[in-house]
């Protein structure tokens, strides 16, 4: 299974605060993502620093993606839905440069539409224009002279538009309405937030049974199997995100997503980006615990393997030879409490020697001598 893991943006251990001394950072914490933040207004002088990261990241093999406004109204009257367009305009051509695999988009207020049908088929028109406008930008191959500076334009295919899910009741974003729009949009792809959906579904995400049932519903409704997700922890209040928070001190936790990843991701292309307030370290604690996962995996296949080889050999069923090695394991463990509960023999303790009566309690040094109990003096 492809996996990817790294942050949103450059990592805060990063002496240096460009794009590329972030990525050789990244890399050296063994990880292999990076998500730009392009949040707000894009200057003109970072361009340069885009540029040096695309061809960094096309020579390394190092993933990039970029993230657009954080503030979208594409529902709302034509005048605010050209407004953020044009504010993603710039977010378009700077993943040009970037070499951004993933270009993510919120939606926004539901403005005048209610959730349902209306609206979702007014967000698939308005992406289906965003995916169009990604193809132009990227270019066309035989223009060899025009873009010889971007040669991953000649070997890569265009960025995918990522829809986030959202966090908050009041916003378009659901699972289900975005699922529905990447299914009817090609070239888009589901950003699953998992702290927004675990946030909007009111503590929706708590075990690995529940990272299998949202997958599934992607699957069925979706169909692909390219995903792009964020994690994080997360304080919510009645079904709306309230701020993200480090891992270990949410309710959302990563380690059932791990177990999920490990036992039944293999279909998946995924890339985690860390959007917890620790960025790379906590990019890292998932990384850890994937690959505890894993390990833990390879124990259970190895141990069903060799007992399969033993129950061969002794023309058992495995199930049998299981459930004898367990009333074996148990019969060790009551041996042990019954061993740690028996009373320890005691050992008889030394006298204290008696003091003289010359002896004084200041700090210097005393010679008394213990009294002979046979001594009538």
């Amino acid at each position: 299974m492809p996996l990817k893991l790294g942050p949103a943006g450059v990592p805060l251990s990063c002496k240096g605060r460009t794009i590329v001394e972030g990525m050789d950072d990244i890399t050296v914490l063994g990880l292999d993502a990076m998500e730009v933040q392009t949040v707000r207004t894009i200057q003109p002088q970072h361009f340069d620093q885009y540029w040096q990261a695309g061809i960094l990241s096309w020579k390394s093999d190092f993933e990039m993606n970029m993230h657009g406004p954080y503030y979208a109204e594409l529902l709302g009257n034509k005048r605010e839905r050209n407004r953020t367009l044009s504010k993603m305009e710039t977010s378009l051509q700077a993943g040009k440069i970037i070499n951004a695999r993933h270009l993510t988009f919120h939606v926004g207020p539901y403005g005048e539409y209610e959730p349902g049908t209306e609206a979702n088929e007014q967000v698939a028109n308005v992406m289906s224009g965003i995916v169009e406008r990604v193809r132009e930008v990227w270019g066309v191959e035989g223009e060899e002279e025009d873009y010889a500076a971007f040669p991953w334009v000649h070997e890569s295919e265009p960025s995918l538009v990522g829809i986030e899910t959202s966090g908050r009741q009041e916003l378009w974003g659901t699972v289900e309405e975005v699922l529905e729009v990447c299914n009817h949009v090609e070239g888009t792809v589901p950003v699953l937030n998992m702290g927004h959906i675990h946030a909007r579904g009111h503590g929706r995400l708590r075990t690995s049974e529940d990272y299998a049932e949202l997958f599934d519903q992607a699957r069925e409704t979706y169909g692909g199997s390219t995903f792009y997700c964020h994690f994080a922890g997360v304080e919510h209040r009645m079904g709306n995100a309230l701020h993200y928070t480090q891992i270990k001190k949410s309710d959302l936790k990563f380690e059932p997503f791990a177990e999920y990843l490990a036992e039944e991701g293999d279909w998946m292309d995924i890339t985690i980006i860390s959007d917890s307030p620790l960025l790379e370290h906590d990019a890292m604690y998932m990384l850890q615990h994937y690959d505890k996962a894993r390990q833990r995996l390879l124990e259970i296949r190895a141990r069903d393997e060799r007992r399969a080889k033993l129950a061969a050999q002794q023309g058992i069923d495995p199930e049998e030879l299981k459930k004898r090695e367990e009333e074996a394991a148990a019969a060790r463990k009551g041996q042990l409490m019954e061993d740690s509960e028996a009373p320890a023999k005691k050992v008889p303790a030394k006298k204290a020697a008696s003091k003289g009566k010359g002896s004084k309690t200041t700090g210097m040094i005393s010679f008394d001598e213990s009294s002979d109990e046979d001594d009538v003096f």
